[in-house]
């Protein structure tokens, strides 16, 4: 299957999309092999494989995967494949397969690294092509691993950018999680959600910079919540982070948004970083930090302010409460989201537990925000399968955006900057290289 450049090109404008990227299968299965095949992605975190033999299946676009902790401590990533007839070697999820690999279909065993280890009853397969030493009898491991601080990304392709190149500034969000431990170290903890939606894998990342939508979209839980607060007299924790998706428009205007290479960027938080140093927890935080890294370094390291993080074809990191939404897609109309949870280790436990009310309150799929969210996506994906239009408009404050030294950034808060970088990065992965040089 081949689409074209030509049509690939007709499909984004400067200020708008064509409703075929959400709808048509065809897309959708090219950007499995031009995007999800190129592009680093998210695989895991080195913490859900502590010890040798321990593993966490994933997904890299349309291709279930195996993260292993090998006997020698290095972090492989295989498909989760037995060549023999093609059986999932693991189950989704995690645990250990011991020493080696082994199919529950007939046997056969693999290193950690997907080598093969033994077949039953070689005999049989004597005087025939088959050869253990040959790649064709293994599991089979992706061309490129690589791990940032603890998060573990693969690509199947063996060309491309370094990860850290990939990265370029969003790199910074997982240095500031990390950093926002007193020794720079997270681990997943606190179990995961997991979410599957109604709708394409691009609508979760536009609405993760989409900051008009936040008054209008969760309007019944802001005026639940300032409700509530209202009867209690007072405004704790769990309200505060549903009524802040309630500021007026002004609010959001000033925020900033960051767009750089290959998609990836940043909204600005949301939440005063100057509460660092006033309410209990953070607080508390502040003090670790301090005796860790002094308090001047503290107040820079808190004073990061990201609300969501963009890493294009993985998902978004969430510094402040400390959690990973990892972006699957399943098909065109389908998309599961996992959200992780990260301990920052030797933080104040009263960290962990705000982290995880926030997760609870915003992100569980029985919150009161989340399905919010899902609703108006589903919404989308349904109002573009008629013909009431075909364009997408990213308009808002088109021609505004200024250049900076590692990409741009917003004039105005509300500019749909970050969605126009996006499927300007989309484009690129999904033009044909080849058929380019054939059309210059």
């Amino acid at each position: 299957m081949s689409i074209p450049n030509e049509i690939i090109k007709s499909l984004v404008r400067p200020d708008g999309v064509h409703k075929m990227v959400y709808t048509d299968p065809e897309i959708f299965e090219l950007e499995m092999k031009r995007i999800y095949g190129k592009a680093w992605i998210y695989v895991g975190h080195e913490s859900q494989v502590k010890k040798a033999g321990d593993y966490h299946t994933s997904r890299l676009g349309n291709q279930d995967v195996v993260m292993v902790r090998a006997s020698d401590g290095q972090i492989q990533v295989v498909y989760n494949r037995c060549p023999h007839k093609g059986a999932k070697v693991v189950a989704d999820g995690d645990g250990s397969i011991g020493k080696f690999f082994r199919c529950p279909y007939h046997g056969w065993t693999f290193k950690h690294d997907g080598t093969h280890l033994s077949a039953p009853l070689k005999n049989g397969l004597q005087n025939t092509c088959f050869d253990p030493k040959l790649p064709d009898f293994s599991m089979r491991k992706l061309p490129r691993v690589s791990a940032y601080r603890g998060f573990v990304f693969a690509s199947q392709s063996t060309e491309g950018p370094d990860l850290v190149s990939f990265l370029s500034g969003a790199a910074s969000s997982i240095d500031n999680l990390c950093d926002r431990s007193p020794i720079g170290e997270v681990e997943v903890s606190g179990g995961v959600f997991r979410v599957v939606q109604r709708s394409n894998w691009k609508v979760f990342y536009e609405n993760l910079h989409d900051t008009m939508h936040a008054p209008v979209t969760h309007e019944s839980s802001v005026v639940s919540a300032r409700s509530t607060a209202e009867q209690l007299g007072s405004l704790p924790f769990e309200l505060l982070i549903m009524e802040g998706n309630g500021e007026p428009y002004e609010f959001w205007e000033k925020l900033e948004l960051r767009a750089y290479e290959n998609g990836h960027g940043y909204m600005e938080g949301i939440f005063d970083p100057a509460a660092a140093e006033r309410d209990p927890v953070s607080n508390e935080h502040f003090v670790a930090l301090s005796q860790a890294y002094g308090a001047d370094r503290a107040r820079e390291i808190l004073g990061m302010n990201r609300h969501n993080t963009v890493i294009y074809g993985s998902g978004s990191p969430h510094t402040v409460f400390q959690q990973f939404r990892v972006i699957r897609p399943i098909s065109v109309n389908r998309t599961l989201v996992e959200i992780q949870l990260f301990k920052l280790k030797e933080a104040p436990a009263s960290v962990f537990e705000r982290a995880m009310t926030y997760a609870n309150v915003i992100n569980s799929p029985s919150s009161n925000v989340m399905p919010d969210d899902v609703e108006v996506y589903a919404r989308c994906q349904e109002g573009n399968l008629t013909d009431g239009g075909d364009w997408i408009s990213m308009h808002r404050y088109m021609g505004t955006d200024l250049a900076v030294e590692d990409g741009m950034v917003s004039f105005n808060g509300t500019s749909e900057l970050p969605m126009r970088n996006q499927f300007a990065a989309w484009k690129r992965f999904m033009l044909d290289d080849d058929a380019e040089r054939d059309i210059a």
